[in-house]
This record gives structure tokens, sequence and C-alpha cells, in this order.
């Protein structure tokens, strides 16, 4: 028993190799994991108490986890049995594309990538490029949703920028998940979004099976009060209109929810506009050609950065102007639904909508577009400014006196100046020869609205919410 032993070098390298990975899995592993554990659970914990809507359970499960839990819900069962019939395959090749697509979709959060990275990148970045400004009179109303009600933010979409202010403002709040396209499915970007809290969805391509897993995805989250963040438009806006939202998360909503249930949904519309667009020359051409094929050029890309970072280290970059968010009205699910108890997706989507084009900020490159625009591309200072006089609703026109839009159109002016996308000479302001349509985009977010009120001069009745 206690003779010695000889064995080859090789052999007792596997002997102590597999000892030392035993001993590593079966305890080293477990006491480094619950040490990291108790450390993130202090962390959340003391971050719940910062936070106006603490982060819910449901998002802190492993992934994992959700991934089981999703994948064996009783209606993503019955998705996965149809989905075998109708395809002749079976039921185990089904549920194995079902966890597929459970996969795929469901994020992995992490509290120190969202609150420890991603919310201070997004505030350099916006405070980098632009003058953030928050009309915040019905973001007070966020504070009096009850804390075991979903909130959904519904926002337009103008640039891949509006992800960063949404995430940094909403940062006080609560930590929001995303539904993003498949364009965020690309390394090294796929993780970091993912980390986020973001799910992917497709937009194409997509089969019965993996909407049923989608939607119970959706669904569960707001059944768990979730904070979601959704962009109806399904892209970004090529003719800088709030445009038709898409209504598929919207049903999967109604359809999981519960009226009978404590728990309300309420839906915020978000708008969102810029004095500059970053992509702008990109959606212009996207628009021109008929296809949302964006063809990007990556040396393009580099050689704006680098010249934006050589201006900053120089102390000359003037900035982008301001980037404004709004809050519309909130919608109640429940108020909506007793108010209009045969509504479906379709009318909910077109009210909120519309709700985000109400909300819509004035920003001076937009209104100086307009004014451009109502005057047929030319003029002089007091015949843009009397084109303007009415490019407000009354609701708008109250917060802007006759003197401040005055100063917004000649601010707005400047900035389109420095652009080289209108000249002056002899006092006379003309658009530029090829920028018409730059001009009619950056227009558009302030004529949609004109153009609504001179359609509508009574107000209709309100919603209730």
């Amino acid at each position: 028993m206690f003779q010695s032993v000889e064995l080859p070098v090789w052999a007792l390298t596997l002997i102590v190799g597999f000892a030392a990975v035993t001993f590593a899995s079966h305890f080293l592993f477990p006491s480094v994991r619950w040490f990291f554990r108790k450390r993130a659970e202090r962390a959340v914990a003391r971050l719940n108490q910062r936070l106006k809507r603490p982060i819910e359970p449901f998002k802190l499960m492993r992934r994992q986890d959700q991934v089981i839990r999703l994948v064996y819900d009783p209606q993503v069962m019955e998705a996965v049995r149809a989905h075998a019939r109708d395809e002749g395959i079976p039921p185990n090749v089904a549920f194995e594309k079902a966890r597929s697509y459970a996969r795929e979709i469901v994020p992995g959060f992490s509290t120190a990538t969202y609150f420890g990275f991603a919310i201070r990148l997004a505030r350099r970045l916006g405070e980098g490029f632009y003058d953030v400004v928050v009309q915040a009179e019905d973001q007070n109303g966020l504070d009096e949703v009850a804390p075991e009600d979903a909130i959904v933010f519904v926002i337009n979409h103008r640039s891949n920028m509006d992800y960063v202010l949404v995430t940094w403002l909403a940062a006080q709040h609560t930590a929001l998940s995303y539904a993003v396209g498949e364009w965020a499915r690309i390394w090294p970007l796929k993780g970091f979004i993912r980390a986020m809290g973001a799910y992917f969805i497709r937009r194409r391509y997509a089969n019965a099976l993996y909407r049923a897993v989608l939607a119970r995805y959706v669904q569960m989250s707001v059944q768990q009060g979730s904070t979601q963040a959704i962009f109806p438009e399904g892209g970004l806006s090529l003719d800088g209109r709030v445009g038709q939202g898409r209504v598929g998360l919207l049903t999967y909503i109604l359809r999981g929810w519960d009226a009978r249930g404590p728990r309300d949904v309420i839906f915020v519309p978000v708008a969102l506009n810029y004095d500059r667009v970053l992509e702008d020359r990109l959606l212009l051409a996207a628009k021109a050609s008929g296809s949302r094929r964006f063809r990007g050029r990556p040396g393009v890309a580099l050689a704006f950065v680098a010249r934006v970072l050589w201006q900053k280290l120089r102390g000359r970059f003037q900035g982008f102007g301001q980037a404004a968010v709004s809050y519309g009205a909130p919608v109640s699910l429940r108020s909506y639904m007793q108010a209009n108890p045969e509504a479906d997706a379709d009318a909910l989507g077109d009210l909120l909508m519309k709700r985000i084009q109400a909300a819509m900020p004035v920003l001076a490159v937009p209104f100086a577009a307009a004014a451009l625009l109502r005057s047929g591309g030319r003029g002089a200072w007091s015949q843009l400014h009397a084109a303007s006089e009415d490019l407000l609703g009354p609701d708008k026109a109250d917060t802007w006196p006759a003197a401040a839009q005055g100063e917004l159109l000649r601010k707005g002016l400047d900035h389109l100046a420095l652009r080289g996308m209108i000249a002056k000479e002899n006092n006379i302001f003309t658009v530029t020869s090829g920028e018409e349509a730059a001009i009619a985009y950056y227009a558009a977010s302030i004529l949609q609205n004109a153009a609504e009120v001179d359609a509508s001069p009574e107000k209709p009745a309100d919603t209730p919410t």
C-alpha cells in the first residue's frame, strides 16, 4: 500500500491536472462565485436605493435561467408542437429551434456594464457632441407611476444617438430594456448591447415559432414590471418626419396584459430632435436611392471622427447644436382600454405616434429650415421672420414669444450657414444648390406639426389616460 509506484511524466501531469480541475470546480469556483455574487447583490441593493424604480428581479436573473423559463413556458411549448406539426419535423427538433431563438433573444443584463460604463459613456458622448436639453414638464408624471406598474417608453427614431440620450436621461429612474434590430448582432457590439439588457429582434425572416418566443419574452418582461423602450418606426426616419409606427411589440403587450390583474402598463411618448443628425447624409442618400440599405464608407466615418477629435484638441469644436428630449402625455393602458374597449394595437399605436409628434421639441435648425421652405428657399430676414410666425401651434407658441422665435431663427440660420447649407449675400439668405433635400429633412419635424394645425383648427377631445 505504501510502496512507490513509477509513473511516466505525462501520466502524472494528467493526474495532477484532473485533480486541479476537480478541486477548482468543486471547491474554488463555487467560493469565488459566491464571493462575487454577494458583492454584486450588495452593489445592486445600494443602486436600488438611489433609483426611482428599483431594478426588477426578473432582469437580474441569470441568462440561462431566463432561457429555460422562456422555452418551457406553456405557450411556447404549444407553439413548438404546432411548428413540429406544420413542418412535419420531430418535436425535439422544433424544441431545439425554439431554444436557439430564446438564446438569441434573451439578454444578459450586467449592472456593472450598464451603470458603471454605459451611462458614463452615454453622458460623455451626449455632452461632448450636443447641448442636451430636457423639456421635463411631463417627466414629473413618471414619479407618480405606481411601483408595481410597468413603464414602456415609446420613442421616435432620428439617429443612433437616440440610444445614447435615452439611456443617459433614464438612468435616474431605472435600467431600460431596449428592442434592437439585426444591425446590433455584429461583433463586438453584440455582447456589449446584450449586457446592457437589450434584446434582439428579427424584423425579417421570422416564422410563427420565432414570433411566439419573442411575444412571450416581451409579455413576461412587462408582467414582471421591467421598464421597456421601443422605437415603433422600426428604423431611422429618412425624411425627418415622425413616421407610422409598427405595432408588433404593442400587439404582444396587449395580448399578454391582464385587465383584471394589479399591474397597469404606462406608455410614455418620448420625442427626440436634433440640430444636426450625425447620419443625415447617409439617410438622405438612402431616401434618394429608394432603399433602406445604408451605404456607409468606413473611411469617411473615420475621417469625420478624426476631424472632430482634432477640433476638440485644438479647442475649436463648436458642437452640433442642441439635442432635445421631450416627454408627451402618458397613456395608461387600463384607462385607455376602459374608454376604448374595441381598440386594437393599431389604434393605440396611432395615438402614441401622434403624441410623440405633438411633443416634438422646437430647435433652431429645424425652425430656420422650415422658415426657408415657407419662403421658397430664399428671402430676407424680414421675410423669413414673417414666414416663421405661424409655424408653431397655439400650445407651443405660448412658450415661444415673438422675441424668442426671432432669436431661435437667427441661431438656426447661423448654424446652417456654418455648415454651408445656406448662403447670405446682401442680407438675402439662399439655400445652397444641392442642399434642398437636407433643408427639407430638417424642416420636416416643424412642418409636420404645422400641417396638422392647419388641417385641424379645432383641438380634438383628449383621450383619457
